[in-house]
């Protein structure tokens, strides 16, 4: 297998043939949610261990999916590397590079949920490393393929809106107690709070559509009584082509904006509403292979709009159908990876570039200043 972590095409490399073995770390929101039916529903991949030390959670895994093995630690997973064929991290923030060392240097692919480390030096490693062995290093950004998202990257590649000069994203919620745990930890070691949370997401979209960022503003505050992480972050970022994104992640929005506001020379689009896959997935709901179609789709009255002059909040702009959302194409990238006939669907370095991008915003909401990137 040719090196991935850099994004080398696996086409070059000998085709292997699946059913690709995956060993899933993790079985919380992301593993049980997210990971496990999405692996679970692509050809070509089958769920075989899932490692969780939490009882409760192994009977859970154990009742989802009947066949597979559990283990308490992913140590328990490198004496049998040869039994498996990728490793999914989905474990919290703070294990993601030991656990993915471990796992490369066992041999073994790895797939990393968001964000893949706490600094872009140590996901750069880890892109070094993936390279050093060949083995593929992959990240989870399912966002990139979001519903939302995906109708604005065909407007904008298509010329819909013309040339684009500013982009707004929100990511907003309205949690006005905290719920505590790691992801709301004041701990560094945690990597916790909305602006490697939520941000990790909204960064990586934005320069997807924009390309590389030039610098970056952002304020960063914690605004509920007992919590410890930001949780009403604003991101101002400015590409080397120009276009400005304005991003918000929130949990202290009473009131929700648009998802997304983009405004062009021709027209802006906006659009209200987050994407349904993962209120779907919450609710039991699964995707099935060979029915995607079927998967990730939006009614009409819940369509953006795109216009000139006019307010989308009182009917203004023509509707545009929403592409439907599509995370089991995520898995699906990393089959064709795995078997030598695709590319590696998000690379370590493309994940590294949105951490500087994060480590510049936390700088520049520390020290009240725009940061040179």
């Amino acid at each position: 297998m040719t090196g991935t972590g850099t994004g080398t095409s696996l086409g070059e490399g000998p085709v292997r043939e699946g059913p690709f073995r995956v060993g899933l770390v993790g079985y919380g929101l992301a593993g049980s949610v997210f990971h496990a039916p999405l692996i679970a529903a692509t050809e070509g991949l089958t769920l075989d261990t899932v490692v969780t030390s939490n009882t409760d959670r192994q009977q859970q895994a154990r009742d989802e999916f009947p066949d597979v093995r559990i283990a308490a630690t992913p140590d328990e997973l490198w004496p049998r590397a040869h039994e498996l064929d990728l490793i999914v991290i989905a474990s919290p923030n703070r294990t993601h590079v030991p656990i993915a060392t471990a796992a490369l240097k066992a041999g073994l692919p790895v797939v990393v949920d968001k964000p893949i480390a706490g600094t872009a030096a140590d996901a750069r490693e880890l892109a070094a490393l993936a390279d050093e062995r060949g083995l593929l290093l992959s990240v989870f950004q399912n966002r990139r393929w979001d519903n939302d998202f995906l109708t604005l990257q065909k407007l904008v590649t298509e010329g819909g809106l013309g040339d684009v000069y500013r982009f707004e994203s929100r990511f907003e919620r309205w949690r006005p107690e905290p719920k505590g745990g790691w992801r709301e930890s004041g701990d560094p070691a945690e990597v916790g709070g909305l602006l490697f949370d939520l941000g990790s997401h909204v960064v990586d979209q934005a320069l997807v559509l924009f390309g590389p960022a030039a610098s970056v503003y952002a304020e960063s505050d914690v605004r509920r009584a007992g919590a410890e992480a930001d949780d009403d972050t604003f991101i101002a970022i400015t590409h080397t082509n120009g276009v400005r994104s304005h991003l918000y992640v929130s949990a202290t929005t009473a009131q929700l904006g648009p998802r997304f506001r983009t405004l062009g020379s021709k027209a802006g689009y906006v659009k209200y509403g987050l994407d349904p896959q993962e209120a779907a997935l919450r609710d039991g709901e699964r995707p099935v292979a060979g029915k995607e179609k079927e998967w990730g789709v939006e009614p009409e009255e819940l369509w953006g709009r795109v216009g000139s002059g006019e307010s989308p909040a009182t009917g203004g702009g023509t509707p545009v159908p929403t592409v439907p959302g599509a995370y089991p194409s995520y898995y699906a990238a990393v089959a064709a990876a795995l078997s030598g006939t695709g590319e590696n669907p998000v690379t370590a370095l493309e994940a590294a570039a949105a951490l500087d991008v994060l480590e510049g915003a936390r700088r520049s909401a520390r020290e009240n200043v725009t940061v040179t990137l």
